[in-house]
């Protein structure tokens, strides 16, 4: 038998359960009060905020009922900015000790995307986030 190298990077591209937001009392805060700015065809809403897990970052995804009626369609499109996120994620920069962020994205496309699509928003995204979290410690 042959053993297999591991070729894979050093990085994790995991999005684990702990990863994901979930808690109702966090995703309502964040609406509320976080902040915003569009990576077209995705939506970001972010927050520097206590999270219930030890976690750097949880992040949210979701898609307009309103837009795409079908459910396969929106769980597909969830599932390429899952996809874009797990594997890009390592674009935000790591906060400063004891800040944790909640992030959101919302899909806003009116039309079904490619994978490519997703994921060269989700790289502005991401970009914009990074960009943003350094200005907050310029501050801080």
């Amino acid at each position: 038998m042959e053993t297999k190298e591991k070729t894979e990077s050093p990085v994790a591209h995991t999005l684990k359960k702990a990863e994901r937001l979930c808690s109702k009392k966090v995703i309502d805060e964040l609406f509320a009060e976080g902040e915003s700015f569009l990576a077209f065809p995705i939506k970001v809403v972010y927050k520097v905020t206590e999270l219930p897990q030890p976690v750097p970052v949880q992040a949210g995804f979701t898609v307009s009922k309103k837009i795409f009626k079908r459910a396969v369609k929106r769980n597909r499109i969830k599932r390429l900015m899952r996809e874009a996120y797990r594997l890009n994620k390592q674009m935000l920069p790591l906060l400063a000790d004891e800040q944790q962020m909640a992030i959101f994205f919302i899909f806003i496309g009116k039309e079904l995307p490619t994978f490519a699509q997703v994921e060269k928003a989700m790289k502005k995204a991401l970009y914009k986030l990074a960009e943003s979290s350094k200005k907050a410690e310029e501050k801080a």
